[in-house]
């Protein structure tokens, strides 16, 4: 819970919504509408919960007019509430931020080029020729690497590594553990053996991405890997290099892309996908969770891959049922279907051509 609170008046003209109770309730907090007590602001962003509205406590919802209905409560009026909550969500948002302050244990190339109001947590490492620009935080043990340069406003938390001549944008957020700028796995076989690859390029990071804990993001073998403005990325995403992923893309848990893949923008990447290398996939486009794809996408919508759950014995016999069916010879079944159905096409044709006179009639 915030220490002060906001009007829900004030609230209201925040969002410019049409407010029906009291304006003078003060709101010290959000929470669902099962969950909230008087001194919060609770959302219905789905019509499908509606009756929750009869048993909340919440001081007031943020709702869409057509869902009112009988619901006699504070409200604020939106046309959208899902995206009124998320703009409300940071003035309650209670995580510190650093002032702006050098800790003694950093260790700083004389190179580098750090902005007076940037802030430098413990043990952080800034090498030769690094850029940190305005507001930017760089929490305890973070470590950026010859030539790269941090955008204004970003947040980089604890055991970040960004690699040498990577570029982060502004206001990017980057969770704890990620890796930028990695060599990507780059190999050429001759005579059984692997021989490394130099990865000459970079890692360009657009503005406002957010990018989860654990994850990494390979550097470009020769062109360079590129995250476009407004991507977000769950936690636990590996990104191979020369990659490249298109404004306000967004990818789920354990998604794996491979080399030289292209997203579009505006995509949806669900949960431990995997893409195949060097494919194109086109912007708007859905890929529902664990999909597998192995061919480039040109058309927008929605792919899926892959079979659902079901219960266990059940899903034995469906898997025994597939392995018979690649016994089959479909090509000769597919032959004698057609051909059956042109026997019966023919056989339609000749009934329908003799007219109903001529047809032998009963005694």
């Amino acid at each position: 819970m915030v220490t002060s609170a906001l009007t829900l008046g004030q609230l209201a003209a925040r969002l410019n919504a049409e407010l029906i109770g009291n304006p003078d309730i003060a709101i010290q907090g959000l929470a669902s509408l099962q969950h909230a007590k008087p001194w919060h602001l609770a959302f219905l962003s789905n019509s499908r919960y509606k009756s929750q509205l009869a048993d909340t406590q919440a001081g007031a919802v943020l709702i869409r007019k057509e869902d009112m209905g009988e619901y006699k409560g504070n409200a604020l009026i939106v046309p959208n509430p899902y995206a009124a909550f998320a703009g409300l969500s940071h003035l309650f948002d209670q995580t510190p931020k650093p002032a702006a302050f050098i800790h003694p244990t950093a260790v700083i190339a004389p190179s580098a080029i750090i902005d007076a109001t940037a802030s430098i947590g413990p043990y952080v490492v800034i090498e030769d020729e690094v850029n940190i620009a305005a507001n930017v935080i760089l929490e305890s043990h973070v470590c950026i690497a010859k030539g790269s340069a941090i955008g204004k406003g970003s947040w980089l938390d604890k055991h970040v590594t960004v690699q040498h001549h990577c570029q982060l944008g502004e206001r990017v957020r980057v969770h704890a553990g990620t890796v930028i700028g990695a060599d990507g796995f780059g190999f050429a076989p001759h005579e059984g053996q692997w021989y490394r690859i130099a990865q000459l390029g970079r890692v360009i990071i657009g503005d406002d991405v957010r990018i989860g804990a654990n994850c990494t993001i390979d550097r470009g073998a020769l062109d360079d890997t590129t995250i476009g403005n407004g991507v977000i990325i769950d936690n636990l995403v590996q990104i191979a290099h020369n990659v490249q992923i298109g404004d306000y893309t967004a990818i789920a848990a354990n998604v794996g892309i491979a080399g030289s893949a292209s997203i579009g923008k505006h995509c949806i990447i669900g949960g431990a996908s995997g893409i195949a290398g060097h494919l194109s996939i086109c912007d708007h486009v859905n890929l529902t969770g664990m999909a597998m794809i192995t061919k480039s996408i040109n058309q927008p919508g929605t792919y899926s891959s892959g079979t659902s759950f079901a219960e266990n014995s059940q899903w034995k016999k469906m898997v025994v049922r597939l392995r018979q069916l690649a016994d089959v010879p479909l090509t000769q079944l597919i032959k004698q279907i057609e051909h059956l159905q042109a026997r019966v096409e023919q056989v339609e044709s000749r009934a329908t051509s003799y007219p109903p006179s001529s047809l032998p009639q009963d005694d």
